[in-house]
């Protein structure tokens, strides 16, 4: 590492020279202490005593470093920092790849080049995946399952987590995992977005090389990871980052600006070493743990004064995010940086060099909020909320963006998915079906957090593993297939995920069916092309009739009414044919029956067009009394031309 570069908010690497590194002496210590008076290093090696190793600040750097030759891999050291103020306190390594398991705080030392990845088939054709499908299970390590074998805590290690994660995301038919954050983090209930170490994977799930051998062993089957990362705010209890040499170091020092509304520390990113250490732990992430794409936490709360846009735009956050992004990019072009941005600050996802954020993708916290509010109303007042489900495609192309259900939507008294559906128990499911349809169907990537997918009725808990025994029930199970086999559609029919971003193709067949309540819809790709009926009225239409500008027939593909999804629907599936009619000259419309409540998706089969058209499917116009039964469709149309 280059310490200018460190100092200028401009390092990558900064892990490589801070910390706890192996050496043929020792072990080398090194930490970023500017306004410490004096740093003894304490541990295991010397009793906790550090009056023998007391680390030297080269000249006025505010490094301080020392070699304690009897340190190895897995002893436990803290600094032992004595303010200007007189208070001495023990601290976790800022840049520490190992801990204790909460609530103990010791760092340990840690040796990262002994796991070997074999992952290297992978990481040469891995892309941004923009004209791919993105299909995010997103997971929370602790309580996916419980570990039985844990009696205290019912975890996994990771590696342990890995092998029964792996055959259920590929039967399930998601692409990728994403995890919340791994980084250590003293509160259970924190879920890891409060954390304390920011190069250290939580020591809960095991150790640093159980935790790359997962990523390996995800990469083997061709799944995807991705881990979230909070670049805006840090624990504020004493031992970690919170004044870290007696003075704020990371955070602000103005009060005012320096607290989260999560009572947490705001990183201050007017600092050069504070930017430094940022992007150097996402870097690590990617560069020493292989992940193929980080989640970016509450940007909002970076852009925005507090989140809030009343307070005006941080400057400072901005050029920070650009100068991350940016460099990230560069260094990894191949990974996926994800943006948790609630505001419509513009070009989040465009490239820093086209003055945007830098950002692959964001996620579409307006799509997620309208079409959720949409389906709590009941279904005849929908009608006077009908665009509400169509507005996203007004602005959809303005990002690149990415459709989450997450785990913040079923915590904190929001209910979960299936309970936000209007009515009674059966209701839920029969809408929870339209829901995820309507959701895999519109252009964008997507993300489902775990426990949605088996319609669960208890909101998530950290502490409980996700409710399992649910698939006893008919109900459940029925859902569950259904949520399986749009995930195979999804991942499989490139309509629904080659050119998401490129509006040619996608259209409204039917977006003014204000009274029905129905919409129409063609997702397409090449000659691949195919349409969705959502009816979110209670009322069942037997003869529906919308226009089309092609001959063709419809193959139904999928419905959540059919009976192995817990429909009544049952039978073949039907195949229907457009009919022609005469106006100005023929046209082509569809009549369809849709069951109350409902989303129908059809596969597009285009037919050579008739070279003849009966007489009597044309208006009185048209009618040519001296001509024969039958005219050419050039001929008619000729005709009307001149």
């Amino acid at each position: 590492m280059n310490l200018h570069e460190f100092y200028i908010g401009k390092a990558f690497d900064a892990y490589e020279y801070f910390g706890a590194h192996i050496t043929k002496d020792g072990v080398l210590f090194r930490v970023y202490a500017p306004c410490a008076e004096k740093i003894e290093l304490i541990g295991e090696f010397n009793d906790w005593d550090g009056s023998e190793d007391e680390m030297i600040q080269d000249a006025q750097s505010g490094v301080f470093e020392c070699v304690q030759e009897d340190a190895e891999p897995g002893m436990m050291y803290k600094y032992r920092i004595y303010q200007k103020d007189g208070i001495v306190l023990d601290r976790f390594d800022p840049y520490s790849f190992g801990s204790q398991v909460r609530p103990d705080t010791a760092s340990i030392i840690v040796d990262l080049d002994q796991y070997h990845f074999s992952d290297s088939a992978w990481i040469k054709k891995r892309c941004k995946n923009y004209d791919l499908p993105v299909n995010i299970y997103e997971v929370h390590a602790g309580s996916w399952r419980k570990n039985e074998a844990d009696e205290e805590n019912g975890w996994y290690h990771y590696n342990e987590l890995a092998r029964q994660l792996i055959p259920y995301i590929k039967e399930m038919g998601y692409t990728h995992v994403e995890f919340l954050p791994l980084t250590e983090h003293p509160a259970d209930c924190s879920w890891g977005y409060q954390a304390s170490g920011y190069f250290c994977p939580t020591s809960r799930y095991g150790t640093a090389g159980e935790l790359m051998e997962m990523v390996d062993l995800f990469h083997k089957e061709g799944i995807g990871v991705i881990m979230d990362f909070v670049p805006v705010h840090f624990i504020s209890d004493t031992y970690a980052l919170n004044k870290f040499d007696g003075t704020a170091l990371y955070e602000y020092a103005d009060e005012d600006k320096g607290y989260s509304e999560w009572g947490t520390c705001n990183f201050n990113y007017y600092r050069g070493e504070v930017r430094s250490f940022l992007q150097s732990s996402a870097n690590f992430w990617m560069e020493k743990f292989h992940f193929d794409g980080i989640r970016m936490d509450a940007i909002s709360n970076a852009i925005y004064w507090q989140g809030d846009s009343s307070k005006g735009i941080n400057e400072g956050a901005l050029d920070f995010i650009k100068c991350m992004n940016s460099g990230l990019q560069k260094l990894h072009p191949s990974v996926m940086l994800i943006a948790e941005d609630s505001t419509n600050f513009p070009k989040v996802t465009a490239p820093v060099e086209y003055d945007g954020l830098g950002f692959d993708y964001k996620w579409d916290m307006g799509w997620m909020n309208d079409t959720l509010d949409y389906f709590k109303i009941h279904p005849y007042d929908r009608k006077f909320h009908y665009h509400k489900l169509s507005f996203s495609m007004m602005y959809f192309y303005n990002e690149h963006y990415l459709l989450p259900f997450s785990h913040d939507e079923v915590v904190h008294g929001k209910a979960t998915i299936l309970q936000k559906m209007w009515g009674e128990y059966d209701l839920k499911f029969q809408q929870a079906k339209t829901l995820y349809t309507y959701m895999y169907t519109h252009p964008g990537k997507k993300l489902n957090f775990m426990g949605n997918e088996i319609g669960q009725f208890r909101e998530w808990d950290e502490e409980k593993e996700c409710d399992w025994m649910l698939l006893d029930y008919p109900k459940h199970q029925d859902f569950h297939r259904f949520i399986k086999d749009l995930n195979q559609i999804y991942i499989n029919e490139p309509a629904f995920f080659n050119g998401d971003y490129n509006s040619a193709n996608f259209r409204w067949i039917e977006v003014e069916a204000v009274e029905e309540r129905v919409y129409i819809y063609e997702r397409m790709c090449g000659e691949d092309h195919f349409i969705i009926v959502l009816n979110m009225s209670d009322e069942q239409y037997n003869d529906f009739e919308f226009g089309y500008d092609h001959y063709a027939v419809l193959h139904e593909v999928l419905s959540g009414e059919r009976k192995e999804y817990g429909g009544y629907f049952d039978g073949s599936k039907a195949d229907i044919l457009a009919e022609l009619t005469g106006y100005k000259w023929w046209k082509r419309k569809f009549k369809i029956t849709i069951p109350a409540l409902a989303a129908i998706i059809y596969k597009v089969e285009f037919l050579p067009e008739p070279k003849e058209i009966p007489l009597p499917m044309l208006d009185e116009a048209s009618l040519d009394i001296d001509r024969k039964r039958f005219r050419t469709e050039h001929e008619i149309r000729a005709e009307h031309e001149n």
